[in-house]
């Protein structure tokens, strides 16, 4: 019905690589079924294409851990690539606000965070995505720009 993949460096070893993982988001993304992320949660995309073979995030506006947050973590040498890049590399049209400010980007039926801070504000986005999919919710979550 569904898919949150939830922020913190895990994605980054157990997403990403994984098969199963990235056939399963594909499925759930390609269905039209609401598909968020926060924070790192974005880095398991990196493998996952679109129904056209296409980097899936090509074209979209998403947002996540920005290069700067991640330096300010001290962790910019201990992950396997930094967000920000893969997710411009991957032809997304990265946006940001500034570092450890909540960020909610929605496209379609993909919504992501930037970081923690945005954590509240893309649950009740979410929340209400996934009410409008089953038909309890008249109100649409509207796309950002």
């Amino acid at each position: 019905d569904a898919l949150f993949i939830p922020g913190g460096h895990g994605p980054y070893w157990d997403l990403v690589e994984d098969k199963t993982s990235i056939e399963f988001i594909e499925k759930v993304f390609a269905a039209g079924k609401p598909v968020g992320a926060v924070c790192h949660g974005p880095t398991a995309f990196k493998n996952c294409k679109n129904p056209a073979g296409e980097p899936m995030l090509k074209g979209l506006a998403v947002t996540g851990f920005t290069n700067t947050e991640e330096a300010a973590v001290g962790l910019t040498e201990v992950v396997p690539f930094l967000l920000e890049d893969q997710l411009k590399a991957m032809g997304a049209d990265f946006k940001r606000k500034d570092d450890w400010n909540s960020c909610v980007i929605k496209k379609g039926n993909l919504i992501t965070g930037q970081n923690p801070q945005s954590a509240p504000e893309i649950g009740d986005k979410f929340v209400l995505m996934v009410k409008k999919s089953k038909g309890l919710e008249a109100a649409d979550v509207p796309d950002d720009a």
